[in-house]
């Protein structure tokens, strides 16, 4: 499959796209959404994914089934929480964030190339770079650098991402995600920085993360086709606007998904981009809901791309913010209702679902389920009054010691950190 920059430049093969992670025009990948892949809903997520992407990597030298075989050892359950809306379970992986799906295909893909020694450069508002870490933990030729906003994630989160040791170093930036963000992308247009340490991404960014992140909003839209409730509109959190580039991705492709209404937090450049049609970047305030935290969502480029019209975009996608009340009164009346502990990222989810519901909308709804509670246990437990466990992966790695160094944000002191 021929994959092109958003700025130009290309064709590359997928597998060379998924090498690079950013265009050597600092653009971002794409490929032709015109595609009608013969998707089967299978018995397991791992089995409906294959059908999806297998199409997508014909004449490259990876096997779509057996990366998903390989990755996809766990299962995105729908979880009903009223007569008409489900969650889509998305933490059920390693570091109990959706984010494990796309790091650990986008790893086996990375692993079965061939490549000559690999640093990973990954920039994390919280739930990524734990999730990349674990992927790419030992893997020999790897090794992965971290970056997060010091202060703006959870403790746990913070924990995880220093825990890993071994081939991942992990730096607290003074500063913003966006910061974080931008230090990497000026580490991908430094081609003296790129050959020397062989740097490629994890982020959004990557092809890598998007493609596999189609295969559980495939699976979960082809479940509820079964159950006669199709297309089903989905509620996506978002802040980097990848995971819901990816619900709208497998909707171009084909699979029976209706509207898709974005979620976010106080950072509100998404919903005012579609209101305005115009995109004004701005600095990030800190939230609740800080993976979502995103001033300058980097996806928007491609959504623009694909999306070139913003009146035919209106008719596919809806948006709305959440403030931090309604992200804690909605944890609250959540449990209340449902005995169902979400955390703060899903509560803008199922917010932006009340007010749909209030205003009329009649349709099936899956709301995606971000991230496990147990990580933001400091903001649900004092609202549900009750404990929240960690999963067992989880659990471990809380137990291990966690190192982090402080690192300013800009490109000549990351140069430095890296050597």
């Amino acid at each position: 499959m021929d994959c092109v920059s958003t700025r130009g430049a290309g064709p590359v093969s997928l597998a060379k796209a998924l090498a690079e992670g950013l265009a050597s025009d600092g653009g971002l990948y794409v490929f032709p959404l015109d595609a009608r892949p013969a998707v089967t809903l299978g018995t397991t997520l791992a089995e409906t994914a294959a059908t999806l992407l297998e199409p997508l990597f014909i004449g490259e030298p990876l096997d779509a089934r057996e990366l998903c075989e390989a990755a996809f050892t766990f299962d995105a359950p729908l979880l009903p929480i009223d007569e008409d809306s489900s969650l889509l379970e998305l933490f059920h992986g390693p570091t109990a964030a959706f984010k494990d799906f796309g790091a650990r295909f986008l790893a086996e893909a990375l692993s079965r190339l061939g490549l000559p020694p690999t640093t990973i450069l990954v920039a994390t508002s919280g739930d990524t770079g734990a999730a990349v870490a674990a992927a790419f933990h030992r893997r020999p030729g790897f090794r992965v650098v971290i970056l997060y906003p010091d202060g703006r994630v959870s403790a746990r989160q913070a924990h995880q991402l220093g825990a890993f040791g071994d081939n991942v170093r992990t730096f607290k930036v003074r500063g913003s995600f966006d910061d974080c963000q931008r230090m990497v992308k000026e580490a991908f247009t430094d081609r003296a920085l790129v050959d020397k340490h062989g740097l490629s991404s994890a982020n959004s960014i990557s092809l890598g993360r998007l493609l596999p992140q189609m295969a559980y909003y495939a699976h979960a839209a082809l479940v509820m086709q079964q159950r006669g409730a199709a297309p089903v509109d989905f509620v996506v959190p978002t802040g980097n606007l990848g995971n819901a580039l990816a619900c709208l991705m497998a909707k171009r492709l084909g699979l029976p998904v209706g509207h898709v209404f974005l979620a976010t937090n106080a950072n509100r450049v998404l919903p005012d981009f579609l209101a305005s049609g115009a995109y004004e970047p701005r600095h990030s305030l800190a939230t609740l809901a800080n993976a979502m935290d995103v001033g300058a969502p980097s996806n928007l480029e491609r959504l623009r791309y694909w999306w070139r019209d913003v009146d035919e975009l209106r008719r596919e996608v809806s948006a709305d913010w959440v403030d931090d009340e309604s992200i804690r009164r909605t944890i609250g009346t959540t449990w209340r209702a449902t005995r169902t502990a979400i955390c703060p990222h899903t509560a803008c989810g199922v917010a932006v679902r009340d007010r749909m519901r209030a205003k009329g909308h009649a349709r099936p709804l899956v709301i995606a389920a971000t991230a496990h509670p147990a990580k933001f246990e400091t903001v649900v437990e004092p609202i549900i009054g009750e404990a929240v466990e960690p999963p067992e992966a989880l659990a471990r790695l809380l137990k291990r010691p966690s190192v982090a160094k402080p690192l300013e944000p800009t490109i000549e002191a990351l140069k430095g950190a890296m050597g």
